[in-house]
């Protein structure tokens, strides 16, 4: 059975959260947006995916940066300020007494428009700001079996189409991308950019690694992931040569490993590609490493938080 990065333990305990809707709480069943709201009717919006870890939420500063600044890059205003936005992920969880193992949807759209239109003018409300946060972790089979890629035919665009930087509500084509994927018995997609070099996979980023080295795509056709900037850190800081460079699928089909990083899943590891098995077909050497200096990581910016 095809397994995703995204792939959650059940637990129970998420049928009673409370959702944050715009300064108030409500029941899960209970929580809900206009159907006239900007991200619905044309996915008008900014989000972000933050990880609680025993009690801290884990690079705050950085998944803020990123809110703020695709927010001004759509020329969106949240109508709170990083402080209003921080206290309100903290409001939420300690509402649904939460502590850690955490996974936090912080999602702000244009607002509601008094008719479906794609033109910004037609709002007649301030943003809609939602945080669901959920007890979340991720399933321990996905990390010791790994996942298998697909390439997808569906190409990430250029930055002049839609900028792949922006963490925003327009989706469709990983979406796409995902289902073709899924129809080739994969779990996930990996995509090329324009030029045909790899970029990225459907929602997470991706790495591989040759003769003790690591590479990962330029980052200009692929989300900014912030596991994917702190694991280039990590990298140069424990002496681990990385490439941030164009390469091509016969390098990725040639690796030693390959792994995708995400904040809900980390570090996870990549077994097969397009039906060749990558390395020994297990999470390699470096992977693990580089997992275990991610987690040190998570676990000292929480605690400074």
């Amino acid at each position: 059975m095809a397994r995703g990065t995204h792939e959650a333990l059940p637990d129970q305990r998420n049928e009673d959260v409370q959702i944050y809707i715009n300064g108030e709480f409500f029941p899960r069943e209970d929580a809900k947006i206009s159907v006239f709201d900007s991200g619905f009717l044309v996915g008008d919006g900014v989000w972000e995916g933050i990880r609680l870890h025993d009690g801290g939420f884990a690079f705050l500063d950085r998944h803020l940066d990123r809110l703020f600044e695709g927010a001004k890059a759509i020329d969106l205003d949240i109508g709170m300020t990083r402080e209003e936005v921080a206290r309100a992920l903290r409001e939420t969880i300690e509402r649904n007494g939460m502590i850690t193992d955490v996974h936090v949807r912080l999602m702000v759209t244009r607002g509601d428009k008094k008719t479906p239109s794609q033109d910004p003018r037609l709002v007649v409300s301030g943003p809609n700001v939602v945080i669901i946060a959920e007890h979340k972790v991720a399933d321990p089979e996905v990390k010791r079996e790994g996942v298998r890629l697909f390439t997808s035919t569906v190409r990430r665009p250029p930055p002049d189409t839609l900028d792949q930087r922006l963490n925003c509500h327009s989706k469709l084509h990983e979406v796409v991308a995902l289902i073709q994927a899924l129809k080739a018995g994969a779990d996930e997609a990996l995509m090329l950019d324009p030029t045909g070099a790899v970029a990225t996979c459907n929602a997470t980023n991706f790495f591989i690694v040759r003769q003790g080295e690591v590479w990962t795509s330029t980052g200009h056709y692929s989300l900014g992931g912030i596991t994917r900037r702190i694991v280039i850190g990590l990298c140069e800081e424990s002496g681990v040569t990385v490439h941030e460079r164009p390469y091509a699928l016969t390098d990725v089909y040639g690796a030693d490993e390959a792994f995708v990083t995400g904040t809900f899943g980390s570090l996870t590891p990549v077994v097969e590609v397009d039906g060749r098995r990558i390395g020994a077909g297990v999470r390699g050497e470096l992977t693990a490493r580089l997992s275990d200096l991610y987690a040190a990581a998570v676990a000292r910016a929480t605690s400074e938080a």
